[in-house]
């Protein structure tokens, strides 16, 4: 059971954190952007078990464990920074090689011809994928770890079921997260317009790349 004003004080503590743009936000931008506004759910459910992660973690004293210990928090550190990194490469490649039967000439199919087909960013095996990479990007995320380890127990009050608690406050950070990552959903599709141009989706894979490489080295480095 959470109380209260532990609840609003978490609240007040975590926006700033939420509001900073990290891994997660790369990530909802990129796929919105190429796959609509359904790709946004398996980023949101991705990043939600990641929070969830790490708050049985923190339950289980794992975090403390991989906090106080050099070695294993290096571990982790570095592997977090590798999987960002080679995310990164990864839609820099995708955002820069041509798009099988796709030119930026072509002009756009008439009214006529009916509902275009259903992208491949909608089936099932892209959406688990689309989920995984959020999983793993908030997984792999000691920043994120670190919150679970010294943010969160400062809003635990003795007296009551420590992992009830910390298991409510991570439920408050994914329905606040989730909020977050919605609203930005909202705003990518108001403009859709600009969101169907092929150079523009080629932009914001580009940028996304050069966030999430960003993110991977100062993951290590920090």
């Amino acid at each position: 059971m959470i109380h209260w004003y532990a609840t609003a004080g978490f609240l007040m503590a975590i926006l700033p954190v939420i509001a900073t743009p990290g891994a997660g936000m790369t990530l909802l931008v990129q796929h919105v952007t190429t796959g609509g506004r359904r790709r946004a759910v398996p980023v949101i459910l991705g990043t939600a078990t990641g929070l969830y992660a790490h708050a049985t973690l923190a339950v289980a004293g794992l975090s403390a464990l991989i906090m106080h210990s050099a070695q294993a928090f290096t571990v982790v550190k570095l592997a977090g920074a590798a999987y960002l990194v080679g995310l990164g490469v990864w839609t820099w490649h995708t955002a820069t090689r041509p798009r099988p039967h796709q030119s930026a000439d072509r002009p756009a199919p008439p009214a006529s011809a009916g509902p275009p087909p259903p992208a491949s960013a909608d089936r099932p095996g892209r959406a688990r994928s689309v989920y995984v990479q959020a999983v793993l990007a908030n997984v792999l995320n000691p920043k994120a770890a670190s919150i679970y380890l010294t943010l969160v127990p400062q809003f635990v009050v003795p007296g009551s079921s420590v992992a009830g608690q910390i298991l409510g406050l991570a439920t408050v950070h994914a329905v606040l997260m989730a909020v977050w990552l919605l609203t930005w959903t909202a705003l990518l599709h108001r403009g859709a317009h600009l969101v169907r141009e092929a150079r523009f989706r080629r932009v914001v894979g580009r940028v996304s790349a050069v966030v999430l490489v960003a993110l991977g080295v100062r993951a290590a480095t920090a």
